[in-house]
């Protein structure tokens, strides 16, 4: 059973991931672009924030919701979810080269692999790193804020670097909790899909931050 459940979350999150990546290049690489931000100023526009915060308003609503949601209706979230964060996401076809864009998408999807397959065989329990990796999520998420306002290319190259180790052990840990999910939930129950949606979710989120964290610690931006 958690071999099936695992391999309905990793189809349900290269679907998203393919779906981010189409709606990322569509806005990144035309005029639609210039809805989201101001081609004078280079500040976004209202539509611009809708689209970076809409992301965080779609998991709030699928994790307070998760039990009177059917489950086609939470994978409708969850494409429409996958949508939102390409656009949101389409800036760093303004920013970075395609060729380096690749490259760094091959990078992290080596590394989300390996640090997948450790999570789903080590007999290592990685329960108590959970809560470690997260309250340092929430660090990096506070460093990022303050760099901010500070604007130190050397802290930001640090924080990088961190949030690339933190995201690859998130692969690992999530991995090994999903697999245990998994194997308590009955095969094809309308519990076991939304589940694995929700845990695609997970997947898809560990995999976006350690590509954009690798994008920032790798360098590349254009001129």
């Amino acid at each position: 059973m958690a071999k099936t459940f695992m391999s309905n979350v990793f189809a349900y999150m290269f679907m998203a991931l393919m779906i981010s990546a189409g709606f990322a290049w569509w806005f990144g690489t035309s005029d639609l672009f210039y809805s989201l931000v101001n081609p004078e100023t280079g500040s976004m526009s209202i539509l611009g924030w809708i689209v970076t915060l809409a992301p965080l308003g779609f998991i709030l609503l699928m994790n307070f919701r998760f039990e009177k949601l059917s489950s086609s209706s939470l994978l409708t979230l969850f494409i429409a979810f996958a949508g939102i964060m390409g656009i949101s996401l389409s800036f760093i076809f303004r920013v970075y080269d395609i060729s380096f864009i690749a490259l760094t998408f091959a990078i992290t999807a080596g590394t989300f692999g390996v640090m997948a397959v450790i999570g789903y065989t080590t007999s290592t329990d990685l329960t108590k790193f959970g809560s470690i990796l997260m309250m340092a999520v929430i660090g990096i998420i506070i460093a990022s804020v303050v760099n901010m306002f500070v604007g130190s290319s050397t802290f930001d190259y640090i924080i990088s670097a961190l949030g690339v180790l933190i995201f690859t052990g998130l692969v690992a840990y999530d991995t090994q909790r999903l697999k245990r999910i998994g194997m308590g939930v009955e095969y094809g129950s309308a519990l076991a899909s939304k589940l694995a949606i929700m845990g695609a979710t997970s997947l898809y989120l560990d995999f976006v931050n350690l590509f954009l964290f690798l994008l920032r610690f790798l360098g590349g931006g254009r001129d």
